[in-house]
């Protein structure tokens, strides 16, 4: 016997005018998605965004016996929401400017974004986002509020033009993205137009929310950025243990900002997210950032010979790639220059080949027009030149 229909009461009705002004649900994650489908079954993973990892054994090796006693002794208890203070103490030594007070630690970099935006905006603000970006960057704003892009000039070596921002910029301005070392082009602002933004956000009050997550593996070290927390007030810098130090599977990032009653709304949202992070996860962070030396001169070198090796591939087919030398970070976003477009080649590589590699339409943005020939490849693994080996039979066959 069927069931009568509900009456539609005026409580009903309310909770569907409730459910109506939600914020809008967040857009499938394409990137994810791809790599989702792909990274862990094909044979050559050549978009790798994180530079080549440790083992658990390779990294405790670099603090002996002091750090397999202090992971074995870790007790397996909740920890606090806002990280180890010895954790955070180490990563507050990072900074000129910071001390732990200041740092905020995540589970991986995606929760801090989503913090921040989520702690920061509201639907009467605006926020600007750079684009090319790794989505969450400006989905996440989207769902909240209205939000502007400037692009990067890939006909100026991807800079960023600093009265296009000024231009894009409202009254009710809240905040500005900007990732540098960029992902995916490799790009690293200048200097002065770095000053510039820094400038620019001072004078309208806004915040710079700038993702670090790149910072210490530039090819020229003479180009490397302040970090935004050190140099401006509502400076507010995202970074992580995933790949400039190549250790994605701790899952431990971190925001510092000197704003601490920003960072303790912050930590309210982690509340209803990871709560806390992983103490392990902690404690090899920790080993980690007490050796750092020694991590990013391993990664910057792999990323040295890595960037070689495909920047030699690239040049060996002019007809196909159009290349440029990326100033820093793991990935590139070379042109492709053949006739059945970047996603037909990029399809044909992992299905043919067994090499993953990011096509532009999982960079496309909704709020500016984003290159649609270019494809993401990486440079920060070891095992570099048996993908590229791949990638060059295929090219040879016609395939």
């Amino acid at each position: 016997m069927p069931c009568p229909p509900v009456p539609d009461t005026p409580r009903r009705r309310e909770s569907r005018v409730r459910d109506d002004a939600r914020a809008p649900a967040l857009p499938e994650f394409r990137l994810e998605t791809h790599l989702g489908r792909w990274e862990f079954s094909a044979r050559h993973h050549m978009t790798a965004s994180d530079a080549e990892t440790l083992s658990v054994r390779e990294l405790l090796a670099l603090g002996g016996d002091a750090a397999l006693d202090a992971l074995l002794d870790q007790r397996l208890g909740y920890t606090e929401p806002y990280g180890a203070p010895a954790l955070r103490a180490r990563i507050a030594a990072t900074y000129e400017h910071c001390s732990m007070e200041d740092v905020l630690c995540f589970a991986g970099a995606e929760e801090g974004v989503y913090c921040f935006y989520r702690t920061l905006l509201r639907p009467q603000d605006h926020a600007i986002v750079v684009t090319p970006n790794y989505q969450s960057a400006e989905t996440l704003p989207q769902s909240l509020c209205a939000v502007s892009g400037v692009a990067l000039d890939p006909d100026e070596h991807w800079t960023l033009h600093l009265d296009a921002v000024a231009a894009a910029i409202r009254p009710n301005t809240r905040a500005l993205y900007v990732n540098f070392p960029h992902n995916p082009t490799g790009k690293v602002l200048e200097h002065d137009r770095f000053a510039g933004l820094v400038d620019l956000c001072r004078k309208h009050g806004i915040w710079l929310f700038s993702d670090e997550v790149y910072r210490l593996i530039e090819h020229d070290p003479s180009k490397r950025l302040p970090q935004a927390v050190d140099v401006y007030e509502r400076g507010v810098s995202l970074n992580v243990m995933s790949k400039a130090y190549g250790l994605p599977g701790l899952r431990v990032g971190w925001i510092a900002c000197r704003d601490r009653a920003l960072l303790e709304q912050m930590v309210r949202y982690k509340h209803y997210l990871s709560i806390c992070n992983s103490g392990p996860s902690e404690q090899l962070a920790l080993v980690a950032l007490e050796h750092r030396d020694a991590v990013l001169g391993r990664t910057r070198a792999i990323a040295r010979e890595g960037y070689a090796r495909v920047a030699e591939f690239l040049a060996e087919y002019p007809a196909l790639f159009d290349s440029y030398a990326p100033d820093g970070g793991v990935v590139m976003f070379p042109r492709y220059r053949g006739a059945e477009g970047v996603e037909a080649f990029c399809q044909r590589m992992v299905e043919d080949a067994g090499v993953v590699l990011l096509p532009a339409s999982v960079y496309a943005s909704t709020l500016t027009a984003t290159p649609t020939d270019r494809f993401r490849i990486g440079y920060g693994r070891r095992n570099v030149d048996a993908g590229l080996e791949a990638m060059r039979d295929l090219i040879r066959r016609g395939g």
